[in-house]
């Protein structure tokens, strides 16, 4: 795996093809669909083209009566992705307490998981199978990995996890993950990152991998793909067939929820029974707002760097109020987005205006403080508004919800998915699993 030329990042209409069609679906499906019917009387939705069909099962009369649970996790945003890790800590710690089972993860509540950037690493982190059969981190040691090997900070800037291209995070990537690959997580996992060579989004896929080595890549290179950013480095799946030159996945898909709701529509192998929104439950996880003061005081034209950050956090927001609009009046019940203002309205009076300390503690209390503030919605053609529940209050509501479907589960012995999983390690071979 090697460091190839640099690549410019601002935003492309090549950039935006796998955006393009996933609104196409969401449009035609969600927001002015043909048949006002077709969520309510058990139809699937077709496969769209462009976007793969793993299996051809139809779904039954008769179905699990669950949801499929989604977790999506944005790039990283105005805070390196500290604020999805620390939301994700708080929901795995309510998960324990209301279930009662102290060793809980992320991992066993969700059905698919999504990240781009920051969030793919968290993705990663979190549903790799570790040789006990656990997953490898917990969402507290996930949080704690963010904040230790984040570079240096600029005054007033967060900068990113890993400084781009650099073997340091190469290094890290290949004690954490050793040899692990797609195959090994315990649960569907989509990591984008974009791909030089075909001028497009190119989607790490766990589905795909148990099809075929040629979509198979090892975790470490794949952690890389989706965070790298200005030199893009270049791999190979593990048969050597499919090779790509990655950046950054923030900018491919800063946003990936409605890749993983399409994802899950158009799979009905290892989702038979899901017939539209009505039957998800979607976590999604933002990263903060960009800090209104980015541009600084002499000019207000943004400079390379912040015009490539505006663009993705564009693009996230359009993707949330687009899914929220998809729900319909399920978006209150069906859909559970954490967001923050810019980190400057979060502050204290006294704390400092800088934030260039690469203490964990001040990097923590600023998840914190962002995480009880209240809760930002989006609203379809309409902007934002601020709700009177804080993140934390909808953090501790979406453990109740994930709980009460995993205990509906257990309760029924109905399947509501049907996961893949492989035969043996690192074969193409698979089974399913019911969930």
């Amino acid at each position: 795996m090697a460091a190839v030329a640099a690549v410019p990042l601002e935003p492309s209409l090549d950039l935006d093809k796998l955006t393009y069609e996933i609104f196409s679906i969401l449009e035609e499906k969600f927001l002015f669909p043909s048949d006002p019917h077709l969520f309510h009387a058990g139809k699937s939705p077709s496969p769209a083209s462009g976007i793969p069909k793993h299996g051809n099962t139809a779904a039954g009369a008769v179905t699990g009566g669950g949801k499929v649970r989604i977790l999506s996790i944005d790039a990283g945003g105005s805070t390196d992705g500290i604020l999805a890790a620390k939301s994700l800590s708080l929901l795995e710690s309510s998960l324990r307490k209301i279930s009662g089972d102290p060793d809980a993860r992320i991992a066993d509540f969700f059905d698919v998981v999504a990240g781009a950037g920051a969030g793919g690493i968290l993705a990663a982190l979190l549903l790799t199978r570790s040789k006990s059969g656990r997953p490898l981190f917990t969402a507290d040691g996930a949080l704690r990995f963010l904040a230790e090997n984040r570079s240096p900070a600029k005054p007033g800037l967060l900068r990113r996890i890993f400084r781009p291209g650099g073997s340091r995070s190469e290094r890290i990537y290949r004690k954490t993950f050793s040899e692990y690959t797609l195959k090994d997580t315990l649960k569907p996992v989509l990591i984008p990152c974009y791909d030089v060579l075909t001028g497009a989004p190119f989607l790490f896929s766990r589905a795909d991998a148990l099809e075929t080595d040629g979509y198979d890549f090892k975790m470490k290179e794949v952690c890389r793909a989706t965070s790298v950013a200005g030199a893009a480095v270049e791999m190979r799946s593990l048969d050597g067939r499919t090779k790509i030159v990655a950046v950054d996945g923030g900018v491919a898909m800063s946003n990936p929820t409605a890749a993983a709701i399409t994802h899950v529509l158009n799979n009905k192998q290892e989702f038979p029974f899901c017939r539209g929104v009505e039957d998800l439950i979607v976590v999604s996880l933002g990263n903060g707002e960009s800090d209104s003061g980015l541009y600084g005081r002499r000019s207000m034209t943004p400079g390379r760097e912040q015009f490539v950050r505006i663009a993705g956090e564009g693009v996230s927001d359009m993707v949330d109020q687009a899914v929220s609009m998809a729900f319909g009046d399920l978006r209150s019940s069906n859909y559970i987005r954490i967001q923050a203002n810019s980190f400057n309205a979060m502050r204290s009076p006294g704390a400092s205006k800088s934030l260039d300390s690469g203490e964990m503690r001040r990097i923590l209390s600023m998840a914190d403080e962002m995480l009880m503030q209240r809760n930002v919605e989006s609203i379809l053609f309409r902007g934002k508004k601020i709700v009177e529940k804080t993140n934390m209050d909808k953090l501790e509501w979406a453990a109740k919800e994930l709980i009460k479907e995993d205990r509906r589960r257990r309760s029924s012995g109905l399947p509501t998915v049907m996961i893949k999983q492989g035969a043996t390690p690192r074969t193409s071979s698979s089974t399913l699993s019911p969930c």
